[in-house]
């Protein structure tokens, strides 16, 4: 027999002992939190990904699937709530 079949590896799995499942929405004061260290960090990218994602309602996965074409119209980078709903629509899982 082949000794690599012998020796098997034991792995846990990822999640093993953590929480799982839909977990509780932000409170504002947290937001509010978020938003202020961001801002004193320098962190514009993912400033405005959580204002995007609050503002929008978008799910993370489609939130960093979009590009400035997708939310800009001609010359001015804003994105509308219909239009955000309308992107996640066409977003497969």
């Amino acid at each position: 027999m082949d000794t690599a079949t012998e020796t098997r590896i034991h792995r846990e799995p990822w999640n093993k002992g953590k929480l799982v499942g839909q977990k509780a929405p932000f409170k504002l004061k947290d937001i509010w939190a978020l938003r202020v260290r961001l801002q004193m960090e320098g962190r514009v990218r993912e400033l405005a990904l959580l204002n995007l994602g609050i503002d929008s309602k978008l799910r993370g996965c489609d939130l960093v699937a979009l590009t400035v074409r997708d939310v800009c119209h001609v010359d001015q980078v804003g994105i509308e709530v219909d239009d955000a709903l309308e992107i996640s629509e066409q977003t497969e899982i």
